[in-house]
């Protein structure tokens, strides 16, 4: 079950990505100086090496805290998951991924669609920037709905009839109502982390991507130290859904692993391609522009709904109207800071 959503998402972006790369060419007809280097003078290659390289050290790891953290606070007594202060934290977490798909990513799409480097028809005829991150919440959707019933189906299955003597199959054995609501909240858990990790990770990629490739030391500077808070905050919101998902220590691990360097690799996948990758190209900018959409769309309804609301509208904060104020002032938090750092990042 885990993987249908997985292969289902990763298809989706793949076939993003294709028709990006297929239609770039034939509808942008740019400028000559889009596909040229800057003129800025803060545009200076030897010195923006060395700083890409403090770039991955450092993103890394603030990564790898920010991931840990709820991982190894069952450690820690008042963090325990099912207390009132992992809870608020948790709606925190959930701010700061709301924040980074309205404050970040969605701008960064619309920023580059728009572009005067792109052809005006199609790209400056349609807004296909809220057009697919519409299309993209609407298909998180569908895979978390299609998800939670083919695992409910499956789970159905495995109940089998237990003979007691009174006749034959007159009594069965059915699981209590309780193993029921907790095996369908666990599964809840464990689509929402799945899910919500791939479109970090591809956001992730993306923001490495640009940072990789970008010699304007200026612009460098400010995004390490935005940067490093940003991947932080975002990974304990993952950190926290993975910790509820109670996966194995190894898959635990593997999550983890994988989200701290998406960005260090896509920064040095930045750098290794700088020589051909040009930001305001027409192909990079429909590439990364359709991508953050569709990313955009994913972390949005991640947020809202399969965080914040299922908090929000579940028995704990509904049982007390202090908890749901607390909740919120944290999720606001979270919301501002991610705007905050929006001037930078």
């Amino acid at each position: 079950m885990a993987s249908t959503p997985t292969v289902m998402i990763k298809t989706i972006f793949l076939v993003i990505i294709f028709v990006s790369f297929t239609i770039s060419p034939a509808t942008s007809t740019a400028p000559e100086d889009c596909a040229s280097e800057s003129a800025n003078p803060c545009v200076n290659k030897a010195k923006a090496l060395p700083l890409k390289v403090i770039a991955i050290a450092a993103i890394l790891v603030a990564s790898m805290i920010g991931v840990g953290l709820p991982l190894f606070s069952r450690n820690v007594t008042f963090l325990q998951p099912d207390g009132n202060i992992f809870t608020i934290v948790k709606c925190f977490a959930s701010g700061i991924i709301l924040g980074t798909g309205f404050m970040h990513v969605l701008p960064d799409s619309f920023e580059m669609l728009s572009s005067l480097c792109l052809e005006e028809n199609p790209w400056h005829k349609f807004p296909f920037s809220g057009f697919l991150a519409m299309l993209s919440g609407l298909i998180t959707l569908v895979i978390d709905s299609m998800a939670t019933s083919l695992y409910t189906s499956k789970h159905a299955a495995g109940i089998v009839p237990h003979n007691h003597g009174h006749g034959p199959g007159n009594d069965v054995t059915l699981p209590t109502k309780d193993g029921d609501s907790g095996s369908a909240q666990l599964l809840r858990y464990r689509v929402i982390a799945m899910v919500l990790e791939l479109g970090i990770i591809v956001h992730s990629v993306v923001i490495g991507l640009s940072l990789g490739a970008t010699s304007d030391i200026c612009t460098i500077k400010g995004l390490i130290a935005a940067l490093c808070f940003h991947q932080m905050f975002e990974g304990m919101g993952l950190g926290g859904c993975i910790l509820q998902a109670e996966y194995t220590n190894m898959k635990k691990f593997l999550m983890a692993f994988f989200f701290a360097i998406t960005t260090p690799f896509g920064i040095a996948l930045g750098i290794a391609l700088s020589t051909v990758y040009r930001d305001n190209s027409p192909s990079a900018l429909i590439t990364v522009g359709l991508l953050d959409a569709c990313s955009a769309g994913l972390l949005i309804y991640m947020a809202l709904v399969d965080l914040l609301a299922a908090e929000f509208m579940g028995p704990k904060l509904q049982g007390s109207v202090k908890m749901q104020i607390k909740c919120f002032i944290a999720a606001l938090l979270g919301c501002g800071g991610m705007s905050v750092i929006a001037k930078w990042a």
